[in-house]
C-alpha cells in the first residue's frame, strides 16, 4: 500500500474516533438501534423517523453507559428529533462550513451501534443545491446530497467533512438513493425551537388537497407553464379556507404570489413565520381565474 493510501487511511481513523466521542446510539426497540448526536451539552438531536417510540429511550454513551433519554420534540418535516440526557456531555467542538462543501468533497458519516461501538460510512458528496425543499415542504439550505449507502445504526449519525468538522445529521428520508445531510444551521434552528416549545409551529389553511393535471387550453389561458395545480377535496369548516371562500373543487395555482404546481409549494408558505400573516391565493373556479386572501392559521393536533 502506497504511503498516500496509508497516511489517508489513518487519517480516516483518526477522525471518526473523534467523531465516534460525540456520537450516541439510541435504542427503543429490542433489537438494533439508530444514531444519535450531542449537539450541546445534555441535548441530542437523532433522526425522527427512526425513533420508535416517545418514550422509554435508552441510549449508549461513547464510554459504554447505558442511560435514559428523554424526547423533547419531533419535526418530521427536516427528520428531525431531540432528546434531553444529562450524561451526554461531549458535544462536537468543530462545525464545518457548510455553504462551502462541493460536489466531490469527501465525507463521513459517523455513528454508534449498541453493542459493537463506532460505525462509519465513506462516500463523497454527490450534489450541492443552494436550497431545496423536501417533499415535505420543508426548506434545506444547503441541499446536500450524499453517495453514501447508510445501514441503519447510522441513521442520524454525524456527517463529517474532510477536516473532520461536523457538517450536519445523516438521513435517508429525503433521498431516493444515498442520503442527505440535514445541514448544521437548520438542526441547530429546529433544535432551539423545540427546546423552547416542544413542537415546530407551522401554519394551517384548512384545506385538504390533491395534485392536478391542467388541460392544455386552460394553461395557454394562464400563460402558465406548469402542468399541474392543487384541488380542494376537503375545506375546514370555519378554517381560515373557509373564511376566505374557498370550496371544494376549486383550483389552486399560486399562493403568496409563488406559483402552486405540487403540494409542496403549499406546504412551503406555512413556516411559523406565516402565522397571522394573510396570503393571496389565486385559483379556478368554473374555469375562471379568481383571487382571494386567507389569513394563516397555527396548525394543531397534526391537522393539515
Amino acid at each position: 500500500m502506497s504511503t498516500e493510501l496509508i497516511a489517508l487511511s489513518n487519517a480516516l481513523a483518526q477522525a471518526t474516533e473523534r467523531s465516534a466521542a460525540s456520537t450516541v446510539a439510541l435504542h427503543t426497540e429490542a433489537r438494533g438501534s439508530s444514531s444519535g448526536i450531542i449537539w450541546r451539552n445534555g441535548v441530542i438531536v437523532t433522526a425522527e423517523h427512526a425513533l420508535g417510540r416517545d418514550e422509554d429511550i435508552q441510549l449508549t454513551l461513547p464510554d459504554g453507559r447505558v442511560v435514559t433519554a428523554t424526547l423533547t420534540g419531533r419535526d418530521p418535516s427536516t427528520d428531525l428529533a431531540v432528546l434531553k440526557c444529562p450524561e451526554a456531555t461531549s458535544p462536537f467542538t468543530e462545525t464545518g462550513d457548510v455553504y462551502r462543501t462541493k460536489p466531490g468533497n469527501l465525507a463521513l458519516v459517523v455513528g454508534r451501534t449498541r453493542a459493537s461501538g463506532p460505525v462509519v460510512a465513506l462516500g463523497a458528496v454527490s450534489l450541492v443545491v443552494a436550497e431545496r425543499r423536501a417533499w415535505t415542504g420543508a426548506a434545506l439550505a444547503p441541499y446536500i446530497r450524499l453517495d453514501i449507502g447508510l445501514q441503519p445504526t447510522a441513521v442520524g449519525g454525524a456527517v463529517i467533512d474532510a477536516h473532520g468538522r461536523l457538517i450536519g445529521m445523516a438521513t435517508p428520508r429525503f433521498a431516493r438513493f444515498g442520503a442527505i445531510a440535514i445541514p448544521a444551521p437548520t438542526v441547530s434552528r429546529v433544535a432551539d425551537v423545540l427546546l423552547e416549545k416542544g413542537r415546530i409551529p407551522r401554519g394551517y389553511l384548512g384545506v385538504g388537497l390533491q395534485a392536478v393535471r391542467l388541460p392544455d387550453a386552460l394553461r395557454r389561458t394562464l400563460n402558465r407553464d406548469a402542468k399541474t395545480a392543487a384541488i380542494v377535496l376537503e375545506v375546514a369548516p370555519e378554517g381560515p379556507a373557509h373564511k376566505a371562500g374557498i370550496v371544494i373543487g376549486d383550483i389552486l395555482v399560486a399562493l403568496a404570489g409563488q406559483p402552486v404546481a405540487q403540494l409542496e409549494d403549499v406546504h412551503g408558505q406555512l413556516g411559523a413565520e406565516s402565522i397571522g400573516k394573510s396570503l393571496p391565493v389565486q385559483f379556478i373556479r368554473g374555469g375562471a381565474l379568481e383571487q382571494a386572501s386567507i389569513v394563516v392559521g397555527e396548525r394543531a393536533h397534526g391537522a393539515e
